[in-house]
């Protein structure tokens, strides 16, 4: 997002805080119900369109927003959407965007209450993985043909019981719900906005073999030092990188494998 939209998500994001810093609140509904809405904002382009509209005065489309929404969500989440519709966006597939963000923070947030931040930020990790390993399952969830009722029974049989209710919420929604994103995109979004949660970064870390605790709290201090944010490590073990380490953290990638190492000889070689 850019100019007007990001500045109206932040604004939006603060307000999520503020309701869900009350614990008459149920973050776990509020999520849901914002994910509603956005499921219908994704449908009707037009009615998106109009509560985006910057010739429309703020107030005139917010009362828009919350005579359509009343009686089908809560009143919290009635005040959220309309408060969002008063803002400037600079596209208005972003407004849809900004309620999904805030859908998926408020379930982080109710895992987050219920101390279960942690768990669910390694599942989305692991549960990327599996994807990752695994082409029949990742072309099931994917598939264009399949109906979404067919990939969330799939999931609910694979998750269900097995992982945290707010994972399996989370996982579900992107699936059977992608708005135009590829599976491995959604996931690590995901994780973005977990770590967001405890203002942290996420490292994704390689090795050939799993680290020691004591090397894993070096390792998390050494890269909060360096960055200054706290850092959380998705830990994962390859043998093919031979050994070392290898470290990603969003774009930036800080590789002291022994494969890569490798890898270097053999092109200054070719060279």
């Amino acid at each position: 997002m850019n100019g007007a939209s990001r500045e109206a998500l932040a604004a939006a994001r603060e307000r999520l805080d503020a309701l869900t810093d009350n614990t008459s609140v149920d973050a776990a509904k509020l999520a849901e119900e914002l994910a509603a809405v956005t499921a219908l904002l994704d449908r009707e382009v037009s009615l998106r369109r109009v509560l985006t509209d910057p010739a429309q005065a703020g107030e005139a489309k917010a009362e828009l927003a919350a005579r359509l929404l009343s009686g089908q969500v809560g009143g919290e989440t009635v005040d959220l959407v309309s408060g969002m519709v008063r803002s400037r966006w600079s596209q208005s597939r972003d407004l849809v965007d900004a309620i999904e963000v805030l859908a998926a923070t408020a379930d982080l947030t109710a895992a987050q209450q219920a101390g279960a931040l942690d768990d669910v930020e390694d599942e989305l990790f692991r549960f990327g993985r599996i994807v990752a390993s695994s082409v029949e399952l990742r072309a099931a969830l994917t598939d264009r043909t399949a109906t979404a009722s067919a990939k969330g029974e799939l999931l609910r049989s694979l998750l269900g019981g097995k992982v945290n209710a707010v994972t399996e919420r989370l996982v579900i929604r992107l699936v059977t719900a992608p708005r135009g994103r590829s599976l491995e995109a959604g996931l690590e979004s995901l994780s973005k906005l977990a770590a967001a949660r405890r203002n942290r970064m996420v490292a994704v870390v390689t090795t050939a073999v799993p680290l020691s605790d004591q090397q894993k709290r070096r390792l998390a201090a050494v890269l909060s030092k360096l960055y200054g944010h706290e850092m959380h490590l998705n830990l994962d073990v390859d043998p093919e990188v031979l050994g070392g380490i290898t470290v990603r953290i969003g774009d930036e990638v800080i590789n002291g494998t022994i494969a890569d190492r490798i890898a270097e000889a053999n092109r200054r070689i070719a060279g």
